[in-house]
């Protein structure tokens, strides 16, 4: 007996002790370059490749255009020069295939809520109105509404399924119905309709809006592409003359590779930053 008492009193003693020290708070989850990466794969539709495989095949194709390059010019500056330029080919080509998906998601968006909405009005759950898209939903997005179907049956907890959901997705407007339906399961209230109906209309004027910024801006980054792409073809076109590609070796060519280089990266920056729009970004969690 007194072996219990003693356990007792020194468990409470130790709970005293310990109400006295603050709990350290959880640090907020970084993104991390993996998770930018892994990001824009599932947004370019690859998500089972792996930030990995994407880095090996930049150095890939830059050691391939280097051999390639090197057996035509016989330069090794020239042939370093374009094994540079072609290493962020697949970076570029899954930026490119990712804002590409955005931009046609972007209109399939508000049809999704408005299915959201016709399924609540006509009396089902918010989780049933968000597992029959799988069925009734744009082409597009029903195998991920589908797989939350599946989670959502297997374990029965919205919120995970609804995590899962968003990053299967991983797409900016995504983020912002699966957050607001979060807080409409948690919060609870009478005027989901009018929320959904409300986020709708805001979704069709962001994407009416954003497309066309997209349009009157789009000379500038193709005039900007075309500026920085120019050098590099002709110097392509000259080192096909002996001569002109061994001039290109000596300290003085290398000079003007390295600097040319450099000011076509910055004017190409300086350029896409000025046409560019404000990045849609993520909602983490």
């Amino acid at each position: 007996m007194g072996v219990v008492v003693g356990l007792l009193l020194g468990a409470g003693l130790f709970c005293v002790w310990w109400s006295f020290w603050t709990p350290t708070p959880r640090a907020s989850g970084r993104v991390t370059w993996q998770m930018r990466t892994r990001d824009l794969l599932t947004q370019a539709g690859a998500p089972s490749v792996t930030p990995a495989m994407l880095v090996g095949s930049c150095v890939g194709l830059g050691v391939v255009t280097l051999l390639v390059a090197l057996a035509l010019t016989r330069s090794p500056a020239i042939a370093a020069c374009f094994a540079v330029l072609a290493t962020p080919g697949p970076v570029v080509l899954v930026r490119a295939r990712a804002r590409h998906r955005r931009r046609a998601l972007r209109e399939v968006w508000p049809e999704v809520v408005d299915h959201l909405a016709s399924g609540v009005r006509a009396g089902l759950s918010l989780p049933e109105a968000v597992a029959q898209l799988a069925h009734r939903g744009p082409v597009e997005l029903r195998e991920p509404f589908g797989r939350f179907a599946q989670d959502y049956r297997a374990g029965g907890r919205f919120g995970d399924a609804l995590d899962a959901l968003k990053e299967r997705l991983a797409d900016p407007v995504a983020d912002r119905i699966v957050e607001a339906l979060r807080l409409t399961r948690e919060v609870g209230g009478q005027d989901l309709g009018r929320l959904l109906r409300t986020l709708s209309g805001f979704l069709r004027e962001d994407a009416a809006t954003r497309g066309e910024l997209e349009a009157r801006q789009s000379w500038t980054v193709n005039g900007a592409r075309v500026a920085v792409a120019g050098p590099w073809v002709v110097l392509a076109l000259l080192s096909t003359r002996p001569e002109t590609a061994r001039a290109y070796d000596s300290p003085a060519g290398i000079t003007v590779l390295v600097t040319g280089g450099l000011c076509a990266l910055v004017a190409y920056r300086a350029m896409l930053r000025i046409g560019r729009l404000p990045a849609e970004r993520r909602v983490l969690r």
